[in-house]
């Protein structure tokens, strides 16, 4: 957590190389995060051709993978990350004004 309560994102992206769709994942996460989370996130990129090993430990088959660590539970989104409103949700990230939206 930062100094206000909130908590820090720590992410993991499992790319491949420098193709089109992992620098597109990497692109738009950065931005989602520099809007959504600034200075509250943390981005690790793996490049599967470099640590297939890794890869293959953690369980990831396709790329690009984003891994929500942190907080918990983790979260795991496969793709380029290019819908953000459906990204926001799937890692249940706070919403970009901070309010909690009511569920009805």
């Amino acid at each position: 957590m930062d100094m206000s309560g909130s908590p820090t994102f720590n992410f993991r992206l499992y790319v491949a190389g420098e193709a089109v769709n992992s620098a597109r994942a990497q692109a738009n996460l950065l931005a989602l995060c520099q809007h959504h989370l600034a200075g509250r996130h943390h981005i690790e990129v793996v490049d599967v051709f470099l640590q297939p090993a890794r890869a293959l430990a953690d369980g990831i088959s396709m790329t690009p993978t984003l891994i929500r660590l942190s907080p918990q539970p983790m979260r795991k989104v496969v793709g380029t990350l290019s819908d953000t409103a459906t990204l926001m949700q799937a890692l249940q990230l706070p919403p970009a004004d901070g309010a909690q939206g009511e569920q009805r």
